[in-house]
């Protein structure tokens, strides 16, 4: 089983795309959950989200607090929440920020996979302005699912809100996170 911690704000989107992420792996034929843990509920205020991702019925229903992979969508939460706690040495740590991976590890002091991803440009450049879904991308490439089945329902989750040049949009961003996420990975120090 794989378990997800993902670190964001509100309104940054992180509850959506861990019930995306959910979808992907369902059509993946894998059991799910996703699930959001808010604390005052306004935009603006550090919210998590959950998965849980298994090939067999998951049994466990209570938060993460060892998780395989860590995602922080909004890079000033790792001084405020402590977003590694509990991430599994050998785990993966997939940041949102302009700073190296090395520098995120001498932040967090993580010995770990550390992905240092940019996904605030990729949004502005692919014309989005959000970054969760180029952060999607990269889970979605360190998790090794297939690229194909998680743009379609990528497609599917996003084409029912969105109009069409939107979603081209965010499947371009989501496209550069996946891509990213593979170049930019770092090993254990």
């Amino acid at each position: 089983m794989k378990e997800i911690r993902w670190h964001g704000r509100g309104g940054q989107g992180a509850k959506t795309v861990s019930q995306i992420l959910a979808q992907i792996n369902i059509r993946e034929g894998k059991h799910v959950q996703a699930f959001p843990e808010y604390g005052p509920e306004r935009s603006g205020a550090p919210v998590r989200a959950y998965n849980r991702i298994s090939d067999e019925e998951i049994l466990v229903h209570s938060g993460v607090y060892e998780p395989d992979i860590v995602v922080v969508i909004d890079e000033t939460l790792l001084d405020s929440e402590s977003p590694t706690e509990g991430l599994k040495p050998d785990g993966v740590l997939i940041v949102n920020t302009r700073c190296s991976a090395e520098e995120i590890r001498s932040r967090t002091n993580f010995p770990g996979k550390i992905i240092a991803i940019d996904a605030d440009r990729i949004a502005k450049e692919a014309g989005t302005g959000f970054p969760n879904v180029p952060m999607l991308g990269a889970v979605v490439a360190v998790l090794g699912t297939d690229y194909a089945l998680a743009e379609a329902e990528l497609r599917e989750a996003l084409g029912e809100r969105l109009s069409e040049e939107v979603l081209e949009k965010n499947l371009k961003a989501f496209r550069a996170g996946y891509e990213a996420a593979k170049e930019v990975a770092v090993g254990r120090a």
